[in-house]
């Protein structure tokens, strides 16, 4: 299964604060010229590559056109025995958002390292680097890579060769290339991993310079196959030393995808703070989070392809309701009232939110309206009305928060588990993710319909990890004054003599277990379509940056990536 989806759509990123665009202007006849390309064609860091200048749009994109045409028949020329430097092209391609161009390319070239592999023909010389990589790429683009490729770097004991930790760019790719680790790999990737985390933080220790240290710091934070692309360009690519020759190109042609969909983004969102304003609901409901700029990025975050601009939108109002219904439950209401609205809800009937608060009352007509409007712009695209299982959706939202309401209340300290599958459904990320799917599906039946009733592995994973990031800290949102209860502190309840170290121990295991599921239903089943499969993993993707908590409990939040996304790079 390719995971290089969306070939027709544009991906925007975020590049570093540089002048853009800066391309190719005394070497496109050059280009034009070559019959035939490899890797070693083209000197990409003369001067003359970065310091030449397209002054309008048109020539902008014809120098785009050029540069990706190239590196295509690169790719499409390229020679199995120098695999590592197109291995690296590709990772950097990936890394930019850009892969797109070369979705062809990139499977013809993976399926052949793949067969190649499997015959034991490709041998990656005992280089960590490139075995690392290898592996990666091919579990990314849906191959079922063997972990053996791994062994000849281990001693007698099985324990990864001490020699290695002196190769810094080695154990950063091997680092990587543990993150895609799956229910059913031998403890080879959960050895790769402690062994390369642990020795990149001792050359953290080393005195490294700047630029490479905050690789290294990148790393281990944000790896690759876990993080958002969009948000990690500069890290990744602003100044590290050994990154490979062709990045200046592939940086050109990145920043001008970047402004081709910038405006689309800002387009966006100036709609949906429109119908935002339009709904009245900042002022009926002066209690609940007015956080418009959050619900479209979180939204954007899930779909991020450009060619998704209307479903986005779409999307953006379901989420704005999973928080106003949240504060609703959290802040507002009494129980009784909470009661009724979710019985409300439930029937999915307006005259059963009669002698509800008249905020309530809004709250449940607007939630109605919009759920209606996307249900019927659905039907007339695909055929499908899928109202039934939207509002069940929300039904079974607002149960879960009733539940957590009634403990609040009763004051009732649930047991963990307990408490953590309720809270995989608090998330609202069932929600979210049934409305993506309808969204995004072109083939919808009664089979995939029907599988989405259940607690499916693709969801609840997604909705593991944010669950027990979310509650690893204990900061509070901008206008949120409830007092919700963790599964930290359920789970320390229950082990009086457990340290809070080892609770947090315990939640990490717990979240590399949720990893794997996920890592596996997006890898390798075929259950569902790889966009919707994608927008799952981007959910996860985005938890550490929406949640991540340091040991001051400092909040980094949604807002501050907007900003960069709109306004940076440009």
């Amino acid at each position: 299964m390719a995971q290089l989806i969306y070939p027709h759509c544009p991906k925007p990123i975020l590049m570093s604060q540089t002048k853009i665009p800066r391309v190719f202007h005394n070497n496109t006849l050059l280009l034009n010229n070559h019959k035939k390309w490899s890797i070693h064609a083209l000197d990409f860091s003369t001067s003359s590559l970065k310091h030449s200048y397209f002054v309008d749009g048109f020539g902008v994109e014809v120098a785009k056109t050029k540069v990706v045409n190239i590196l295509r028949q690169v790719l499409r020329d390229n020679q199995i025995g120098e695999s590592l430097e197109y291995l690296d092209l590709i990772d950097a391609t990936q890394r930019l958002g850009i892969d797109y161009h070369f979705h062809e390319e990139i499977e013809i070239f993976l399926r052949r390292l793949y067969v190649l592999s499997n015959a034991q023909i490709l041998d990656p010389h005992n280089n960590l680097h490139k075995a690392s990589l290898l592996f990666r790429l091919l579990r990314q683009q849906g191959y079922h890579m063997s972990t053996d490729v791994f062994k000849v770097f281990l001693d007698n004991k099985g324990n990864f060769n001490e020699e290695l930790r002196k190769d810094i760019k080695g154990l950063s790719s091997l680092y990587e290339a543990s993150q895609v680790c799956m229910h059913g790999d031998d403890n080879v990737l959960v050895e790769a991993e402690n062994f390369s985390r642990h020795g990149l933080n001792i050359w953290l220790q080393t005195h490294l310079d700047h630029h490479l240290a905050n690789f290294v710091h990148n790393t281990l934070a944000h790896p690759h196959h876990k993080s958002v692309a969009k948000f990690m360009v500069g890290a990744y690519f602003g100044d590290t030393q050994w990154t490979n020759k062709w990045i200046y190109v592939l940086q050109d042609v990145a920043r001008m995808d970047f402004n081709a969909t910038q405006k689309l983004h800002q387009d966006e969102i100036l709609q949906f703070l429109k119908w935002w304003k339009q709904t009245n609901l900042a002022k009926e409901l002066k209690f609940a989070r007015d956080q418009p700029t959050k619900w479209y990025l979180c939204s954007l975050v899930c779909l991020t392809d450009s060619c998704y601009s209307q479903q986005r939108l779409q999307l953006a109002k379901s989420i704005s309701f999973v928080y106003l219904i949240d504060d609703l439950f959290d802040v507002f209401g009494s129980f009784n009232d909470l009661t009724f609205f979710t019985e409300a809800v439930s029937r999915w009937d307006l005259g059963a939110a009669k002698g509800l608060p008249n905020c309530m009352a809004i709250c449940f007509q607007s939630l109605f309206e919009v759920t209606n409007e996307i249900s019927n712009k659905i039907y007339k695209k695909h055929g499908w009305n899928p109202i039934g299982l939207l509002s069940k959706a929300w039904a079974k939202l607002c149960k879960a928060f009733l539940v957590e309401a009634e403990w609040m209340r009763s004051e009732h300290s649930p047991r963990a588990e307990e408490y953590l599958r309720n809270g995989i459904v608090s998330t609202g990320i069932h929600v979210i993710l049934i409305h993506v799917f309808f969204l995004l599906e072109h083939k919808i039946s009664k089979q995939t319909v029907e599988m989405l009733d259940d607690d499916l592995d693709i969801i609840s994973s997604s909705a593991m990890i944010l669950r027990l990031w979310d509650d690893m800290g204990s900061a509070k949102d901008e206008n949120q004054e409830g007092h919700d209860g963790s599964y930290l502190k359920y789970y320390m309840n229950e082990h009086p003599s457990i340290s809070y170290e080892a609770t947090e121990h315990h939640i990490m295991e717990r979240i590399s277990h949720a990893w794997k599921t996920l890592n596996r239903e997006y890898l390798l089943s075929n259950t569902f379509s790889t966009r919707f499969t994608q927008a799952s993993l981007n959910v996860a993707r985005a938890v550490p940056l929406a949640y991540n908590y340091g040991r001051n409990q400092s909040l980094v939040t949604l807002e501050k990536l907007m900003e960069q996304l709109l306004f940076y790079g440009v």
